[in-house]
């Protein structure tokens, strides 16, 4: 649960295309759109375990809130480029590695959960928001945590390269609660520490935190917090830093969804109806927030 995928997955848009080689990345002052018309091939960044926006099925699947989207604004992508076919790259990506990967441009862009914040749009870029969470943490049940200072001198999880470990390491240091942070490669690390009583909490987004609950083989011996450790922050799609047509493209495929009656639809499908493979159900309606983002979308600059 919450692995990275740990092969690249290859996927056309279309039967019959077929494989073009890919480019020499090194070149970063080419746009993404211009390669991508050159070679017809697009690269799609995305992590595993990030329900309901981007994870991989049993029988090798790759769905989600986020993926709906992205497959959306790639076809938006070939329309800009007058191509008749655009394959498919899916290139695994983690929390640590997903920057990077976009940055040097191997990945084009990263369809996932990825909080927007000013530090990381220094070196990346981000489309209009998609959702929205805050920061929070879970437990075991019985433990009697509620409050962040029950977490004094005990040991907290959380994987490296999330805004949710700095958040934490701020929070640790400002009120000296002496919290022994683990950093973790992956998130599903970080549960199993949990669910393993070697860590009291694991910190994350609150939305798949929620969802890594709800898929554990009993999900009753444990609990979200109802305290939040952040205000809520918005998830975006992470494309390069600097290729401004690509990102227009990317944003007036996602202000055509948005702002019409599908992204209803779309939302309902993962956040209100049983999902793949278990038929969880998270039943979280839209937010009064993410409504008013989805009527106007704007980029988020705070």
């Amino acid at each position: 649960m919450g692995e990275a995928y740990v092969q690249t997955c290859t996927n056309s848009v279309g039967p019959g295309l077929p494989r073009v080689p890919r480019a020499d990345h090194g070149r970063r002052d080419e746009q993404y759109t211009e390669k991508d018309r050159r070679n017809r091939s697009h690269s799609v960044g995305l992590s595993g375990g990030r329900t309901p926006f981007s994870y991989k099925t049993p029988d090798g699947k790759i769905i989600g809130f986020s993926m709906d989207l992205c497959h959306q604004v790639v076809e938006a992508v070939r329309q800009h480029l007058k191509l008749d076919k655009l394959t498919v790259d899916y290139v695994a990506a983690t929390s640590a590695t997903r920057f990077v990967l976009v940055k040097s441009g191997k990945i084009d862009i990263e369809c996932a959960a990825t909080t927007n914040n000013t530090e990381r749009r220094k070196i990346v870029s981000f489309s209009y928001p998609h959702f929205t969470t805050a920061t929070q943490y879970m437990s075991r049940r019985g433990d009697g945590i509620t409050k962040i200072e029950d977490l004094a001198g005990r040991s907290v999880a959380a994987a490296s390269g999330t805004v949710n470990i700095e958040q934490l390491n701020t929070i640790n240091r400002e009120r000296q609660l002496n919290i022994g942070v683990l950093p973790t490669k992956t998130n599903s690390e970080a549960f199993d520490l949990v669910a393993n009583a070697r860590a009291s909490a694991f910190v994350w987004d609150g939305i798949l935190l929620a969802a890594m609950i709800a898929q554990a083989p009993d999900p009753s011996k444990f609990e979200l917090s109802e305290e939040t450790l952040s205000p809520p922050e918005p998830y975006g799609l992470l494309v390069r830093h600097g290729d401004e047509e690509f990102r227009t493209v990317v944003n007036a495929a996602l202000e055509r969804i948005f702002t019409s009656r599908e992204i209803n639809a779309i939302y309902k499908t993962w956040f209100m109806s049983p999902i793949p493979p278990d038929g969880m159900n998270l039943n979280l309606p839209m937010s009064p927030t993410l409504q008013a983002a989805f009527t106007a979308p704007t980029d988020y600059l705070d």
